[in-house]
């Protein structure tokens, strides 16, 4: 399997001495497992979240279950449920207009760097479903007094607009709660029954780390929590220019150089190649996990084949994948059923693997406890 990310390296020191190791593909991928916590972790919801800085959220049961997976032994669905309930985990848009799940910290120090560009980008959007400035100011105005009372379920919100004659349909509620939430109002907070709630974002947590060292901080998390990965990977992710990117990363002290298959990549000290395990290791990962989606190139993880049954038709929607050391073989799925006991996991493989290895894919079905 190639990686081929074309990349060029910082420019200068990226912080400190510069340490230059050469990985193999499946030696990155061992690294990935490790710093992707799919390895395990000792720490608790609250702690994953913020090591990773965000992770992809567009599914909320599938981030639910990203998170608890990396989380200490025990841990379930219903403890990071917990997390959002506390305030402690939020859910909005803070990059690439998608979905992800961070901490209200985090949110507002990304947004601050993403947030106008994500808007400008939108422009076209909002004229086309003719959301001008003074529509989107009364739509502020009104669901923040409704915020300011309670947290609001998002039919509460629309009907809220509705009721004030502003339509909703045909995109228009989605735009306007995705605009609000970009521009810094609301976030989707604690649950009702299954369901998020809209709640004010605190004016304190819009920008709390101003300047360059702010971002140097959300990168090297991106870093530790993915690498190794490249500048077009950090750069894609972020949707920030590569050269300022760069600028950040000249002020991470312990980002370290390294080379996967000639290419150019970056990681976090201590630069020590992750040693093989005997037996392949089988790890299961829900739809839309940052194995696949915290990186620009998914060449290292997964063949064109196999991306192409991740993704079918290139809907845009990412089944849950199955890793034999770090490489996508097949995708799985949780049938919908009336009782838990009628949920079995189906699999459906891809790429060839051998009978062991079939086996503990199989126990790694039957042992998934986040269904």
């Amino acid at each position: 399997m190639q990686f081929h990310a074309s990349i060029l390296a910082p420019r200068g020191d990226p912080g400190g001495s510069v340490t230059r190791m050469e990985l193999t593909p499946a030696e990155a991928r061992r690294a990935r497992l490790s710093a992707q916590l799919l390895r395990g972790s000792e720490l608790s919801p609250v702690e994953v979240v913020a090591r990773a800085v965000a992770l992809q959220g567009q599914d909320l049961p599938a981030v639910l279950r990203a998170i608890a997976i990396r989380s200490r032994p025990g841990t379930g669905v219903e403890d990071v449920r917990a997390a959002f309930d506390a305030g402690r985990l939020v859910r909005s848009w803070p990059v690439r207009g998608t979905l992800f799940a961070t901490t209200p910290r985090d949110l507002g120090a990304i947004l601050a760097r993403t947030g106008e560009r994500t808007l400008r980008s939108t422009a076209r959007r909002r004229e086309q479903l003719g959301l001008d400035d003074a529509t989107l100011d009364r739509a502020r105005g009104i669901l923040g007094d409704a915020l300011r009372e309670r947290p609001r379920t998002r039919s509460e919100a629309l009907e809220l607009w509705e009721a004030a004659g502003i339509p909703t349909r045909g995109g228009r509620g989605y735009h306007l709660l995705f605009h609000l939430a970009v521009g810094g109002l609301m976030h989707w907070g604690p649950f009702s029954g299954q369901e998020q709630l809209l709640t004010l974002t605190p004016a304190a947590e819009h920008d709390p780390e101003p300047g360059l060292d702010g971002l140097a901080r959300l990168l090297r998390g991106y870093v530790r929590a993915r690498g190794p990965v490249t500048a077009d990977d950090a750069a894609w992710w972020f949707k920030l220019p590569k050269t300022e990117l760069r600028r950040a990363a000249a002020l991470v002290d312990d980002l370290v150089v390294t080379s996967v298959a000639g290419t150019t990549a970056w990681s976090l000290e201590p630069p020590e190649a992750p040693k093989p395990v005997e037996a392949p290791n089988v790890t299961l990962v829900p739809g839309f996990d940052e194995w696949i989606l915290g990186y620009a190139d998914r060449s290292l993880v997964a063949s064109s084949r196999m991306m192409a049954a991740l993704v079918p038709g290139g809907n845009g929607v990412f089944r849950p994948a199955v890793l034999v050391d770090g490489v996508v073989v097949g995708s799985w799925r949780i049938p919908a059923a009336r009782s838990s006991a009628g949920r079995q996991p189906v699999l459906e493989l891809v790429e060839r693997t051998d009978a062991a290895t079939r086996r503990r894919i199989d126990r790694a079905l039957a042992d998934w406890p986040h269904v």
